[in-house]
């Protein structure tokens, strides 16, 4: 039959893949995360100087 050895190359790709898999994931939410976060709060300046504006 096989032995671990044949099959060690193909577990550190898997494992390499895997990792970079979650750290794109990671990432992508991150990079998502800090865009809502600027779009929230442009969109709160924009509705308090709209107030200030209107008082």
């Amino acid at each position: 039959m096989f032995e671990f050895q044949q099959y060690l190359g193909f577990l550190i790709f898997l494992t390499i893949l895997t990792m970079g898999f979650w750290l794109m994931i990671f990432l992508v939410n991150f990079v998502f995360y800090w865009v809502g976060g600027y779009l929230w709060d442009q969109y709160k300046q924009k509705r308090a100087s709209r107030e200030t504006l209107e008082n």
